[in-house]
């Protein structure tokens, strides 16, 4: 199955996890993507602080193809953007808002998850045709409070938060009106990487899916 931009939308969704791979090497990226995708979830965003990103992207594509819902994160400009896709990534992520970025995505027609943090930059971001908005950095400003205060004005907005998001707090920022929930340092431990424990990254990965399940099954009672 080749990903659409409402398919990748869709798995999203689905999933409520954006795994990110922040990593010092890109070995250790590939590690860490590796280990991810061993535990069935089935998108992997990998930033470009990673060294060699875009090879790294390229290797994932590769081995995995259609399997993985690749994306490419701390996107800063469309020329990198545009890397990033011809490297194979499905879905682009800023840490910031960049209306150039968000309209990249557009042409191609790749969801685009801009990162804003403000209610400005938020209805910036969505007028700009963002299809969900990255809530960054989340944690330092209120967390679940915040997300929840900010679906008050903005229902019909998608808000993924990150910067503060754990095992612990996830369940609190889906019942507070989150899509889903990108998770970095709190997944992709390189200490375990590098200790070949994978199977750890992989397993904790699903306890993420599962709390965010659970979550979402509570406010369906």
């Amino acid at each position: 199955m080749a990903w659409t931009k409402e398919s990748s939308l869709g798995k999203i969704r689905e999933v409520g996890l954006v795994p990110i791979v922040r990593a010092p090497s890109a070995e250790d990226a590939m590690l860490a993507a590796e280990a991810i995708i061993a535990g069935n979830i089935g998108i992997a965003e990998i930033t470009m602080t990673v060294p060699n990103a875009l090879h790294v992207m390229e290797k994932v594509a590769d081995k995995y193809g259609d399997k993985v819902l690749l994306g490419a994160g701390t996107i800063l400009d469309p020329e990198t953007g545009r890397a990033a896709m011809l490297a194979g990534a499905q879905f682009i992520v800023t840490p910031a808002l960049n209306i150039q970025v968000i309209e990249l995505a557009r042409r191609y027609s790749k969801p685009c998850m801009p990162g804003a943090l403000t209610p400005t930059e938020i209805i910036t971001a969505w007028q700009a045709g963002a299809d969900l908005v990255k809530v960054f950095p989340c944690g330092p400003v209120g967390g679940p409070k915040y997300i929840k205060a900010l679906k008050g004005p903005f229902p019909q907005i998608e808000f993924i938060p990150t910067g503060g998001v754990n095992l612990e707090t996830t369940p609190e920022f889906i019942k507070a009106g989150a899509a889903a929930v990108a998770v970095g340092g709190e997944l992709v431990d390189i200490k375990l990487l590098r200790e070949g424990k994978q199977e750890l990254i992989a397993a904790t990965a699903l306890k993420y899916v599962e709390a965010v399940r659970a979550a979402r099954a509570s406010m369906a009672k």
